[in-house]
């Protein structure tokens, strides 16, 4: 994969959704992740979607509409499992189609994985094209989709492949990616896009804005720092610096149309 310097465009990236994920055990994940996308849902009514993981499989449902559309009792009951991310999408990268809806979802060897994605890649159209050149079949037509399928291609855990595909990237993103037995989430290294840290009482969850952590009753940590690869899991938070953080480009649009 063709490597990047570590630049920042003076492109205006406004591409704005609102993401989560949950590692709790013992909780009610897609129930969780329903109510913090609820809280999450002025980021985007275009489609939402949870993908949600039992240790052995993943489960993801995805739809064009408004969250409290998308999942009734029926579909969060169905969703069973110990972690789980979800997306809620205001389009600019990418038709406003169900190809495009997130969490996109990809095969990795035996597995599946999927991820959500908050911003834009100023450098889509150079990954897009060498993936396609390496034999990737991408169906949407978002960055999105080519950062989930660099991480399907790259080796180890998903904790590794996260970090070292964030040497590739530029641009925007605030992303969660979920496998059948991890849950990681990144943040680029300018922090253009806001990504919190908060603490359930029997796990860890991170999201878009606090407000998310205010409706499933998690206790606000910290922000994930730019540049900051985390994983949640049993021995609670793992992180790495896997991108040196650079000058802060926070997004004007956060203060003055997104932000709850």
């Amino acid at each position: 994969m063709h490597a990047v310097e570590d630049f920042f465009t003076d492109d205006v990236l406004h591409d704005e959704c609102g993401v989560v994920a949950i590692y709790a055990p013992t909780l009610d994940v897609s129930r969780l992740a329903y109510f913090a996308l609820h809280a999450l849902q002025h980021r985007g009514q275009e489609s939402a979607g949870i993908a949600v993981a039992d240790g052995d499989r993943l489960t993801v449902v995805r739809e064009m509409g408004l969250v409290s559309a998308v999942f009734d009792e029926s579909a969060l009951r169905s969703l069973t499992g110990h972690a789980a991310i979800g997306h809620v999408r205001y389009s600019t990268t990418g038709s406003n189609r169900w190809e495009n809806a997130q969490p996109v979802a990809l095969a990795r060897g035996r597995d599946l994985i999927a991820l959500g994605h908050n911003g834009n890649l100023t450098n889509s159209d150079i990954l897009r094209s060498e993936l396609a050149d390496a034999g990737e079949q991408l169906l949407a037509t978002t960055d999105s989709e080519a950062i989930a399928a660099m991480i399907a291609r790259a080796p180890g855990s998903l904790f590794r492949a996260a970090g070292d595909v964030m040497q590739h990237l530029v641009g925007a993103y605030s992303a969660v990616v979920i496998g059948p037995g991890e849950v990681v989430a990144f943040r680029d290294p300018h922090g253009v896009r806001p990504l919190v840290l908060g603490r359930l009482d029997d796990g860890w969850c991170v999201a878009s804005e606090t407000c998310a952590l205010d409706q499933i009753g998690a206790t606000f940590e910290r922000d994930v720092r730019p540049g900051e690869v985390v994983r949640l899991g049993p021995k609670g938070v793992e992180s790495r610096q896997a991108v040196a953080p650079a000058s802060r480009q926070m997004c004007v649009f956060e203060h003055i149309y997104f932000a709850r």
